[in-house]
């Protein structure tokens, strides 16, 4: 039978065998799985592998010591909650530490039953099980990765989704930056309400307005009737504003009036509508950028970015390439109806080679091309090839190159001479007899060279 622990993955770091096979048997014990490690260098190892729920280490380790993994977890997952264990003279220690976010100290002896009780705490705050998502992972669903990157920004997803915050999410174009939305919305308590996307750099100034916030019949050449705007549809759900560094400067006004007030004013009315309605945005443009040269208001940037998401670029996580093709690749074979197993081992050896500048929208572009010209089982690298637009990285040895230069060397000839044999050997400057064995070793028909068509002409009766 499966105890309620079972999925959360806790690193436990501690230089004492003794102490760390008891640990790690009251915490195996109580449900959790345990990676136990002997130093701080090897938990950081461990942290590259695979991210845990939660570290539980000694303040007192050889070489780095359990402060100094503290620091280099909290720059680089804040969001990873740390229990230190710590001898009564490192407590003074271990309280700077938990005022700098650590979640707790605990001092030796500790009674394992206070531990466990940590050890639930942490993880409810930092994996919530309320809502709409708990356990159940489909919220991400769309957001296929495998790689540790990804793992830490979704986790950090999954924590603001429980909030009504705002969260700018940052990434080059084609990332995925509103499947992460989308996947926010169903992770929150607003994700039986409409979520509704609008992109504010594709839509003419005079008209977002209108898009956003609605109109009356008559406030504008055009406005033939009554219409509510994408704020009021989206009430009591989420509104995702992507390229929301594009707005014009004036309705970046109106919109931080509506955060502000929570109401909303429809184009050529007086009336006040209440709006409930989180607002999600993203950006592939640098805001502090737009900010310093006046092109973006710094107020609403806060209002804005109360949570900042970054979405790694493609080439910043390969390792979910392959995952992603072959995600990509079973979708579109079902499709296009075709019985597309896979990619041939130096087609995927190409796709994990790719720069990427397009990142996941440009590799299911690539994936859908492949599938759509495949004619065999597996997919061959001159296909991906063509769908990248690089030039064949095929490396011939010197025999091969040899053979295909001269095939390549009589074709062009016998084309000159609309395969006349006698010409041909002339223009290579070597005599009929071995001009035709030449020909005999490629295979080369000369009549079928013929402009007139007669490719039945016995080329050696001239």
């Amino acid at each position: 039978m499966k105890t309620r622990n079972e999925q959360a993955h806790l690193l436990l770091v501690d230089d004492d065998p003794d102490l760390l096979t008891l640990i790690s048997m009251r915490l195996s014990a109580a449900g959790y799985r345990v990676t136990a490690v002997g130093s701080a260098e090897a938990a950081l190892a461990r942290l590259a592998i695979e991210m845990p729920a939660l570290v539980i280490t000694d303040v007192r380790l050889p070489g780095r010591d359990g402060l100094a993994l503290f620091d280099d977890i909290r720059s680089q997952h804040a969001a990873l909650p740390v229990i230190l264990l710590t001898a009564h003279g490192t407590i003074p220690d271990a309280v700077a530490a938990t005022a700098h976010g650590a979640y707790a100290y605990l001092t030796k002896p500790f009674d394992g039953n206070v531990l466990l009780e940590k050890v639930a705490h942490a993880l409810s705050l930092t994996s919530p099980t309320s809502g709409p998502a708990g356990k159940d992972e489909t919220w991400r669903a769309e957001l296929i990765s495998r790689s540790q990157r990804m793992a830490e920004l979704l986790a950090e997803a999954r924590l603001v989704a429980g909030t009504d915050a705002s969260v700018l999410i940052q990434g080059e174009s084609g990332t995925g930056k509103e499947l992460l939305a989308r996947a926010i919305h169903r992770a929150s308590q607003r994700a039986k309400a409409p979520f509704i996307a609008v992109n504010c750099g594709a839509i003419p100034e005079q008209l977002l307005e209108s898009e956003l916030f609605g109109h009356v019949k008559g406030s504008f050449t055009g406005a033939v009737a009554h219409r509510n705007g994408l704020f009021q549809a989206a009430h009591g759900g989420t509104l995702f504003l992507d390229e929301i560094g594009d707005m014009p400067l004036p309705l970046q006004v109106k919109l931080l009036r509506v955060l502000q007030e929570r109401t909303v004013r429809q184009v050529g009315s007086d009336q006040v509508i209440n709006v409930d309605v989180r607002v999600l945005s993203a950006t592939h443009r640098d805001l502090d950028v737009a900010m310093k040269e006046g092109l973006f208001r710094e107020d609403l940037y806060y209002r804005l970015n109360v949570v900042t998401l970054a979405l790694p670029s493609l080439a910043e996580r390969r390792e979910d390439i392959a995952l992603l093709a072959n995600h990509f690749r079973q979708a579109l074979a079902e499709k296009y109806d075709k019985p597309i197993n896979g990619f041939a081992p130096d087609a995927l050896a190409a796709l994990m080679a790719a720069p990427w500048p397009g990142n996941v929208r440009q590799l299911h572009n690539v994936v859908e091309q492949v599938c759509a010209l495949a004619t065999t089982p597996l997919v061959p690298l001159s296909l991906v090839q063509r769908a990248l637009r690089v030039p064949s990285l095929e490396v011939l040895s010197y025999t091969e190159a040899r053979q295909r230069f001269e095939r390549d060397y009589l074709i062009q000839l016998l084309k000159l001479t609309d395969g006349n044999v006698s010409d041909a050997a002339r223009l290579a400057d070597r005599n009929r007899t071995e001009f035709y064995r030449l020909l005999q070793k490629h295979a080369l028909t000369p009549s079928l060279f013929r402009a007139d068509g007669e490719g039945v002409v016995d080329e050696r009766q001239e």
